[in-house]
């Protein structure tokens, strides 16, 4: 018998896991990556997120906080985040 996707993985289900998220710092940026991460988990705490701007005011750097509940909720929610147009990076 295979073994399950949950045992293959090395973050234990579910976990609080931080999402590191750059963009060009514009009014609707924070909003738009709050809007994901409660699409992906409705119990996400807008008050968590930390914001830490570039030396030159350019970028913000979000790290966001959510409840991972399984790899391809995470993987589903790394390419929304990489997908969408405000976003630069995501670690």
């Amino acid at each position: 018998m295979p073994p399950s996707p949950a045992a293959d993985s090395l973050i234990p289900y579910p976990s609080a896991f931080p999402i590191k998220v750059m963009g060009v710092q514009a009014e609707g940026f924070e909003a738009a990556v709050v809007a994901i991460a409660r699409a992906f988990d409705a119990g996400f705490d807008p008050a968590t997120v930390e914001r830490r701007p570039s030396k030159a005011g350019t970028y913000l750097g979000l790290t966001i906080t959510v409840t991972a509940t399984s790899r391809e909720q995470l993987d589903e929610l790394y390419r929304t985040l990489s997908t969408h147009p405000m976003v630069r990076v995501v670690l």
